[in-house]
């Protein structure tokens, strides 16, 4: 069993819409230290989820994007006897966060040819209705643990 991360550094809420979830995603989406730069996208991402859905909130939209990416299970590799099983395993709930926004924030930077903002926009409009890159590697990643059901004894 893990042991409790005693040195967890927990984030503050961002300023806009005062929500811990979104200040992590803003650190997720930064790159080389520049969170001004990655404020700007986030904000602009939401401000165009306001235009494009109609929502005046579109903060439910993004948790809702990101509770449908979050994957249940996943396979973990475990070496019995000298082979490798994919054993499924339940994923917790801090890393099926993690796994959900690197999930959305890779599929926005793999498209090309518009600016970050309107592709992670459009990333997150479309995981909030179970469609797009993001939840295809979900979708993957269950039916691998599905394919490997018959491994699930090995569970440590």
């Amino acid at each position: 069993m893990r042991r409790k991360v005693k040195n967890r550094n927990i984030v503050g809420p961002d300023f806009v819409y005062n929500s811990q979830k979104l200040e992590k995603f803003i650190n997720y989406v930064m790159q080389a230290g520049k969170k001004e730069t990655a404020r700007k996208v986030i904000y602009g991402a939401l401000d165009t989820i306001k235009e494009k859905t109609g929502n005046p909130n579109p903060l439910e939209i993004f948790d809702l994007a990101i509770k449908n990416a979050g994957p249940m299970t996943e396979v973990r590799s475990k070496r019995i006897g000298g082979a490798n099983y994919q054993v499924p395993r339940e994923v917790r709930p801090e890393r099926r966060l993690a796994l959900a926004m690197r999930w959305i924030r890779d599929a926005a930077r793999g498209g090309k040819g518009k600016p970050m903002h309107i592709k992670l926009a459009d990333e997150l409009i479309s995981a909030s209705k179970n469609e797009g890159s993001a939840i295809k590697k979900k979708e993957d990643t269950h039916k691998m643990a599905e394919a490997n059901k018959a491994f699930a004894h090995f569970a440590w």
